[in-house]
């Protein structure tokens, strides 16, 4: 296995070489919260353009938090267990 990664690090530009702290972790996270665009190139050259935000009601998943809770009935679960929890009459 070793081989094969140290082969793949020789093949990497250094341009491509993401393990330096150049990066920002999560730079997009509050844009795509808030939504996005997407430019699609048409082969008869006409762009279409599709605008995408979460959904009312939905909730994006930190990747760490999403190892745990892979899908809605997961989460669901978990945040029943949570809610009984609660007391009726909270201070």
């Amino acid at each position: 296995m070793k081989k094969q990664q140290s082969k793949e690090k020789k093949d990497m530009l250094p341009e491509y070489d993401l393990s330096g702290k150049k990066g920002v972790r999560g730079k997009y996270y509050r844009a795509y919260q808030e939504g996005h665009t997407v430019r699609i190139q048409q082969e008869d050259g006409s762009v279409a353009t599709q605008y995408f935000t979460l959904e009312d009601g939905a909730v994006l998943l930190t990747p760490d938090v999403r190892k745990y809770f892979p899908d809605s009935e997961s989460v669901n679960q978990a945040l029943r267990g949570l809610i009984s929890l609660i007391p009726n009459n909270p201070v």
